[in-house]
């Protein structure tokens, strides 16, 4: 396999990705694990697929070997799956409508790509994030 360093452990991971879609992929990555085993596999995974239409079209089987460290990979991969497809025709407006992005998906959404920083989060990182820029503006 491939060794490609893992993103920053200082930054959110949200701080690191190229894009809405990579956004989501992380967001489905990141549900119930822990963020440094995320920093590890998404270098090696956008690397591989780097476009929604080329994850679209990954071999299931292939992703799956590869997000296995980070747990539920069969339903990870297959939400990974239908979620890139469901993006290519995605309007960009609400994130919840894409297939395994909910609360926190939703919510990273509006704060990194439609910087909409008036927001109630529940997630504790988000939550620290909002607070930071509130103190540099």
């Amino acid at each position: 396999m491939l060794k490609i360093p893992p993103l920053r452990e200082d930054l959110m991971v949200q701080q690191q990705i190229q894009g809405a879609w990579q956004h989501m992929v992380a967001v489905i990555c990141l549900n119930q694990t822990y963020r440094k085993q995320v920093k590890e596999i998404l270098p090696q995974l956008f690397h591989i697929w780097p476009t929604p239409e080329k994850m679209a079209r990954a071999p299931l089987n292939r992703l799956q070997r590869l997000i296995k460290p980070l747990g539920m990979w069969r339903v990870r991969s297959r939400r990974i799956k239908q979620m890139s497809n469901e993006f290519l025709n995605w309007n960009g407006e609400d994130a919840a409508e894409l297939h395994g992005i909910g609360r926190y998906g939703s919510d990273s959404y509006k704060i990194f790509f439609k910087k909409q920083y008036n927001i109630r989060v529940t997630d504790k990182e988000l939550k620290k994030y909002l607070k930071q820029k509130k103190k540099a503006a």
